[in-house]
C-alpha cells in the first residue's frame, strides 16, 4: 500500500524533522511503500495573508535533508511549470494540485522529468475526465498505450480529494475511485476530502472526525494508496489544521485500512 504522509506545508525545519522522525515506523513497515510529503509553497491559499511556506530553494533544501537523514521517498506539489525540473532533483513524486489538474504546460513539464506525476482530481471535474490529464503525461513520455498498467509502469497516479458540494463543502463519490482506477493507480486523499474550502473566514476549515470513516470506505472499494496530512499538533498548524490527523490517529487509521486490504485479498 502506498502511504503519503506529512505536514501540509513546511512551517520550519525543526517541525519537519519532528514529524519525519515520528513517521519512521511506516517506512519500516514491509506492507507499506512510504512517501514523506510537505509543500515548499502553498500557492492556492484562500487569503493573500495566509502562510505559504519557505519557498522553492529553502523548501527543497529541507526536503533533501529529510531524504538524506531518513531515506524517505519525497512527494511535494508544484504550481508552475518552471518548478518541475529543479524540484524533481529532490522529489520522487511531483504532485499536481487539484485546481491545476488540467494545466497542460504544468503536466508536460512534470512529464519531462523522471519523477512520478501524481495528479489530483479537480473538485470541479467528473472522474472520467481525468483520463485526459493522464494521457497528457503518457503521451509526453512517448507512451502510446493507455490504461492502469501503462500509467503504473510509466509513473502516473491519480488522487481523489472530494468534489464540490454546494458552497464551502466537499463530498466523496466512492464510484470515482473505481472509475479513475481504469486510467491509473489511485490514491485516496482522506484529509483533504473533509476540507471545507474557505470555511473559516479567509482560510479553509474541515472536520477531521470523518477521515477514518472515509479512509475505511475507500479501502473497501479498493485503492492503491492513501494520502494523509499530519502534524504534531493540528490545532497549531499554519495550514489545513482542521482536516489533519494527529500522529496517533494516523497510526490507528493506517492500521485499519491495512486490515481491510488484507481481508479483500482473502
Amino acid at each position: 500500500m502506498i502511504l503519503i504522509a506529512g505536514p501540509c506545508v513546511i512551517e520550519s525545519e525543526e517541525l519537519i524533522f519532528q514529524v519525519a522522525e515520528k513517521l519512521a515506523k511506516f517506512n519500516e513497515d514491509k506492507r507499506i511503500e512510504f512517501y514523506f510529503k510537505s509543500s515548499f509553497d502553498k500557492a492556492n491559499r484562500t487569503s493573500i495573508s495566509s502562510f505559504r511556506g519557505p519557498g522553492l530553494e529553502k523548501g527543497c533544501e529541507i526536503l533533501a535533508k529529510v531524504k538524506a537523514k531518513f531515506g524517505y521517498k519525497i512527494l511535494t506539489d508544484i504550481h508552475e511549470s518552471y518548478q518541475a525540473a529543479p524540484v524533481s532533483d529532490v522529489a520522487d513524486v511531483l504532485q499536481i494540485p487539484a485546481f491545476l489538474c488540467r494545466q497542460t504546460d504544468l503536466l508536460v513539464a512534470s512529464a519531462k522529468t523522471s519523477s512520478v506525476v501524481n495528479i489530483k482530481k479537480g473538485q470541479f471535474l467528473a472522474p472520467d475526465q481525468m483520463k485526459y490529464s493522464v494521457k497528457k503525461v503518457l503521451e509526453t513520455r512517448g507512451v502510446s498505450e493507455f490504461g492502469y498498467d501503462a500509467a503504473k509502469e510509466n509513473g502516473v497516479w491519480l488522487t481523489e480529494r472530494g468534489s464540490t458540494f454546494g458552497y464551502g463543502n466537499l463530498v466523496v463519490d466512492m464510484r470515482s475511485l473505481a472509475i479513475m482506477r481504469a486510467y491509473a493507480p489511485v490514491i485516496f486523499d482522506a484529509t483533504h476530502s473533509v476540507q471545507m474550502p474557505g470555511g473559516l473566514d479567509g482560510k479553509s476549515g474541515g472536520d477531521s472526525r470523518f477521515v477514518p470513516y472515509l479512509a475505511r470506505a475507500a479501502a473497501s472499494v479498493g485503492v492503491d494508496g492513501f494520502f494523509y496530512e499530519t502534524h504534531i499538533n493540528p490545532c497549531e498548524a499554519l495550514c489545513d489544521g482542521p482536516n489533519m490527523l494527529n500522529l496517533d490517529e494516523l497510526e490507528k487509521t493506517v492500521e485499519q485500512t491495512l486490515k481491510i486490504e488484507e481481508i479483500l485479498k482473502g
